[in-house]
Formats: structure tokens, C-alpha cells, sequence
């Protein structure tokens, strides 16, 4: 059975192939024989882990080596991600955060000072950065949002709520958008860094969701808090800068999506050559031979258009446009591939025992995080047409 490596060559230097077997190897071991007990039990990602990836040097890879990263392309960040998260996604979403989250605004945008406070803490493992954005009434439409900062001498007072916040109760820090001019729209908006513990942060009840089990994920609420002035990583009016920080995330999630649909291709060809009926080995009938072929279609083009827009962008954020595009066709092969592993592998394909149910839910979360395949496909639109499209009345 080929795999990816056998069939696309992206021209991959001897490094980034011994990283990817490094990953490939670590997933293999570690990882892949908890998946499912984590799944199931809905347990954090223990904060060792953590400390393990950090150590060998897989969190911060595309952070600068100056504050402790990797320094390396954002290319190579994708290559590890999709190898741990192909065995367990909770075990990649430290590397996700690290390589393509809320650190790399900082590494973007903050100031020298600020990186060299807060990034190297990220690369060591001791914290995670998550990020805050969405609320009740403000998700796709971000520039909804109605928490609010104000600046008063040397602080920053913020007050409101968010919610949908990965990480969320279990993060160090929180990459907080707030508006300090509500009716200004996107130009009132700007972003502020909060520890876990400023007086006046709390955190609702810990979500129960369809996937994702063992991400945090829960809402915050900000009373009166205040944190230096400092801490401001992107003043008023810098929200357009979002969509450069959204691009290299949007990617960090399409490698997510990838994984869920090469291990649903690998786990559904290794099932059919395995598993008998009427006498026959079940690939042997010319429908299950179509899925799969369909299957491996979605999943080389997928890749390809995540490797388009990670190599096109070498250390800097990719193309909106290809990131977008990537996105949005990865999620929703995804979301197809994993279903189609469900059905060839029958009613164990519903079992927990075949992990491909496992797949299939998370596949879905992906689809909504980071931006839904429909807000997507306007973004496409609109980069492609070079046009704004006002989606309010």
C-alpha cells in the first residue's frame, strides 16, 4: 500500500523528512495507544506531554530562535501536526497552538519586549496561549463584539464575556480581541494579553462537546479586570492584521483536517484488504474499490493545496486566498472521508473500538473552528474578485 511519501513529492529537504519520522515515530508510540481511553474518558492532555514535545523541540518550530523556537517554516510545523494529530488530535493541539496560534500574533506583532516575555515560556512548554474571540452574539460576525477595554493611565480595564474559547480554564494566557470604540466596528478593535489568574477573569462550566474531547473549551468573563498597558499586543484599529495571524491558523487547522482523513484512508484500506464477506476480501467489490479511490482523490488534493500555501508562505503567513481555499476543501473532506470510512468499515466503523467514529466527530469541529467552511467561501470570493462583500443588512 502506497502512502502519501510514495506518491507526492514536494521536494522535502532531509531534515524535514527526518522530522516528519520523528513525529511519525513519537505519534506511533505514545500517542495512538491512549487515543481512544483519552477520548473516551475526556482527560486533559497531561501537562507532561507537554514538557515531552517541548523538549524535543516540536511546540514553538516556526517561533524565532532568538526567543527559543525552532525558527524553521511554517511548512514544517504542518508536517508534525499532521503526524501526531493523525494518531491523536489532543496530543497535536499543544503543537497547533504553539506553531500556528495565538503565539504567532506576538511573533507578528508584539513588540521585541513582549516577544522575549512571552514567547520563550510557549517554546519551553511552561504555557499555553489561547485565544478569545467569539461570543454569544458575535461569531462569524467577529466585529460584533462587545467586551470591552478601556485604557486609564497605565492599565487596561475590560469587561464582558466570550465564549467558544479553546483552551479556556486550562491555558496560562489568553490572546483576549476586545473593542475599545463598540460602535467603531473593526476599527475599534484590538487585542490584549491576560494571565489565567488577574482578578477578575473567570471561566464558566467546561463544555461538553460532539468532538474534541480533552480540549478545554468553556466561556470567560472579565469583571473590571486590568492588566498593564503593557500587555497590549494589538492596539485599536489593528484588527485587519487579524486576517495575516487567521491565515497561518486557518492552515494549522487544515493540517488537523488532513489527519483525519489520511488515517481514515489508512485505517479503511488496511480494513477492507483484512475483512471478508461472501467469501471475498471486501475490496474485491468494485464499490468499495470506488470509495477508496475517492478517498485517496480528496486526500492528495487536500494536501496539496495546504503544501501550495505553506510553501508559497516559507517563514511568513501564507496568501489569504490559498489559506482559505485550503481550509475550507480540507474540513470538508474531512467531514466526507471519515464518513466514508464509517460505511466501509460497516457497523464496526460505529464501534469506538475502530477509531473512525473518533475521526468523523472531530472532523466537524474543525470545520467550525478558526472560521466555517461557509464564512470561507466568501472570504474566497472575496480575495479572488478583489471585492468587499457586506454581509450585514
Amino acid at each position: 500500500m502506497k502512502g502519501p511519501d510514495d506518491r507526492l513529492d514536494f521536494g522535502l529537504t532531509e531534515d524535514q523528512i527526518a522530522l516528519r519520522k520523528l513525529a511519525r515515530s513519537l505519534a506511533k508510540e505514545l500517542y495512538e495507544p491512549h487515543a481512544t481511553e483519552w477520548d473516551l474518558a475526556g482527560v486533559h492532555l497531561p501537562e507532561s506531554e507537554r514538557l515531552r514535545l517541548a523538549g524535543l523541540d516540536l511546540l514553538g518550530i516556526t517561533l524565532p530562535t532568538e526567543y527559543g523556537g525552532g525558527g524553521r517554516p511554517l511548512l514544517d510545523a504542518l508536517i508534525v501536526i499532521e503526524e501526531i494529530a493523525k494518531a491523536s488530535q489532543l496530543a497535536a493541539f499543544p503543537i497547533f497552538e504553539a506553531s500556528t496560534g495565538p503565539a504567532r500574533v506576538i511573533d507578528l506583532f508584539g513588540t521585541d519586549d513582549q516577544k522575549a516575555q512571552f514567547l520563550p515560556p510557549v517554546a519551553r512548554g511552561e504555557k499555553t496561549i489561547a485565544v478569545a474571540i467569539s461570543e454569544p452574539d458575535a461569531g462569524s460576525a467577529a466585529t460584533d463584539m462587545k467586551a470591552h477595554a478601556e485604557i486609564k493611565g497605565n492599565e487596561i480595564i475590560i469587561n464582558g464575556a466570550k465564549r467558544w474559547c479553546t483552551g479556556a480554564g486550562r491555558a496560562e494566557q489568553y490572546l483576549v480581541y476586545v473593542t475599545f470604540e463598540p460602535k467603531s466596528g473593526s476599527a475599534g478593535i484590538g487585542a490584549v494579553l491576560v494571565d489565567k489568574d488577574t482578578k477578575g477573569l473567570s471561566f464558566g462550566p467546561q463544555e461538553r462537546l460532539m468532538g474534541f474531547h480533552g480540549i478545554p473549551s468553556a466561556d470567560m468573563f472579565f469583571d473590571r479586570l486590568r492588566v498593564p498597558v503593557e500587555r497590549l499586543i494589538i492596539p485599536q484599529g489593528g484588527f485587519r492584521k487579524l486576517f495575516t495571524a487567521f491565515s497561518i491558523e486557518r492552515l494549522g487547522n487544515a493540517a488537523m483536517s488532513l489527519a483525519i482523513g489520511q488515517s481514515s484512508l489508512d485505517r479503511s484500506a488496511r480494513y477492507v484488504q483484512e475483512r471478508k464477506q461472501f467469501g471475498r476480501p471486501v475490496i474485491d467489490f468494485q464499490l468499495v474499490q470506488s470509495t477508496i479511490a475517492n478517498m485517496v482523490m480528496q486526500v492528495d488534493a487536500a494536501r496539496m493545496l495546504i503544501y501550495r500555501a505553506a510553501i508559497n508562505a516559507g517563514n511568513n503567513a501564507p496568501q489569504t486566498l490559498e489559506a482559505s481555499i485550503a481550509k475550507c476543501f480540507a474540513n470538508e473532506m474531512a467531514k466526507q472521508v471519515s464518513d466514508m470510512a464509517i460505511q466501509l468499515h460497516g457497523g464496526y466503523g460505529y464501534s469506538v473500538d475502530y477509531s473512525v467514529e473518533r475521526l468523523h466527530r472531530d472532523s466537524h469541529g474543525w470545520a467550525i473552528a478558526g472560521g466555517t467552511t461557509n464564512m470561507q467561501r466568501i472570504r474566497i470570493a472575496s480575495e479572488f474578485l478583489g471585492r468587499r462583500f457586506e454581509q450585514r443588512s
